[in-house]
């Protein structure tokens, strides 16, 4: 298949991730027989598997990075996409070819009568990841869990190391006892005689993540940890700490104090890996390269624009804090913002301390589970915020672009399917200049 027949073929099957719909009768059962008729790919190479309700794609970022810079060839897997589909497949950090994706979806497909399943769009992609890394010959993947963990079709595989960021408030209705049953689900990924490497800290879920088959759990703020973290140009200065010692000095080029703790973990999953500590030039080389695009990612100056995925409470929050603490704003916020079903938007503005902002400018995402741009407005009127809606991402953008000063800043915030297309057209702007 060329990628053009893929992405026919890939629409042509269910896709939870736009439509957010509740799967019955969850199972592995679908996701097993595909990759088995495919040979098990997933076995032909050592998987860190990494789940958590937020900073699960930075840390596979890190992680990536750090195997990457011991010489060793990298897949990863994550989820969703930014701007581009096939960012979901990486070798080393570079997306898999448009090519080599229409063929790696192909093959998946001239297997799925063989299995008799109807694959969904994540189990198809997933078991193309697999395949790919087996026929690249990766050393290690690092695989990120789509959503939750024990029936998530990546956990077929078996991770040598488990890695848990955190436990917060997603796709729940925080009804009952919540965090408890997430923290179940999620570490369902870890696997007999794995190394569970443990971010999440909440005394009362610790009872839950220990009842694991683990082979030996390190935890954070006990056997590792980031001990200190100072502001530095384009980021910060960490020290990190894990069983197998201290390296300080560490230049993380990220904004926001929650990627010292996703960097914590990204250290210790990498040094779990190899069951030894890693070379300090090596942990600093590989931390020097990350890159997160849509995660506090300033893109522009004059006027300033931010573009940070924070799609749930936490991440909201978080960002409030990143852009209080580490940028000194002269002029106006402004805010454009969308969000998908599920958030309750005034909670979402809250969160974000919207009120700060001098405007916000609410846009409707292209997604079926979009809250409409007029309902996120009225929302933002309620808690007295000066506000308007305009129907598309790129026309909120230009809309901001024209009201902002030299001195202002654009936060362009919320869904992923609001970053993504903002990313896509102030790319395009650039290149047309």
């Amino acid at each position: 298949m060329n990628l053009l027949t893929a992405l026919r073929y890939l629409d042509q099957h269910t896709n939870l991730e736009a439509t957010a719909g509740r799967a019955e009768g969850l199972s592995l059962e679908r996701m097993e027989r595909l990759v088995s008729v495919l040979g098990d790919p997933q076995q032909a190479y050592p998987v860190i598997h990494i789940t958590g309700t937020n900073g699960k794609g930075s840390t596979a970022r890190m992680v990536t990075e750090l195997l990457a810079a011991t010489g060793l060839s990298v897949g990863t897997y994550t989820s969703p996409h930014l701007e581009a589909i096939n960012e979901r497949i990486a070798r080393n950090g570079e997306p898999i070819s448009d090519d080599e994706l229409g063929a790696a979806i192909g093959a998946v497909a001239a297997v799925e009568d063989i299995a008799g399943i109807t694959p969904s769009y994540f189990e198809i992609l997933t078991a193309a990841a697999f395949s790919w890394f087996a026929e690249v010959a990766v050393d290690v993947a690092v695989v990120e869990v789509g959503m939750l963990g024990r029936y998530d079709a990546t956990n077929v595989a078996d991770g040598v190391v488990a890695v848990l960021t955190n436990v917060g408030r997603d796709h729940t209705d925080g009804s009952g006892s919540w965090r408890e049953a997430i923290a179940r689900e999620k570490v369902g990924i870890v696997k007999p005689g794995a190394t569970f490497v443990c971010g999440e800290t909440s005394p009362e879920l610790e009872a839950i993540l220990a009842d694991t088959p683990a082979a030996k759990t390190w935890w954070r703020g006990r056997d590792f940890d980031c001990d200190q973290h100072l502001l530095a140009l384009g980021g910060r200065s960490v020290t990190l700490r894990t069983p197998n010692g201290v390296i300080d000095d560490i230049h993380l080029p990220l904004h926001g104090a929650h990627q010292t703790d996703n960097a914590a973990i990204a250290l210790a999953a990498a040094e779990a890996f190899f069951d030894r500590g890693l070379d300090e030039h090596v942990a600093r080389e590989g931390f020097a390269k990350v890159t997160v695009p849509g995660r506090f990612e300033v893109v522009h100056r004059e006027p300033t624009v931010i573009l940070d995925a924070a799609h749930n409470l936490d991440g909201a929050a978080a960002s409030a804090v990143t852009l209080r603490d580490e940028f000194t704003l002269h002029g106006t916020l402004v805010l454009v913002v969308g969000f998908l079903e599920g958030r309750d938007p005034g909670e979402m503005l809250d969160a974000f301390d919207a009120r700060d902002a001098g405007f916000v400018i609410a846009c409707t995402p292209d997604s079926p589970r979009a809250i409409r741009a007029p309902e996120v407005a009225a929302a933002a009127s309620r808690l007295g915020i000066v506000a308007e809606s305009v129907s598309s991402v790129e026309e909120a953008l230009a809309r901001a672009l024209g009201l902002a000063g030299h001195d202002d800043c654009i936060l362009v915030t919320g869904s992923l399917y609001v970053v993504g297309p903002a990313r896509t057209y102030l790319r395009t702007q650039a290149d047309a200049e």
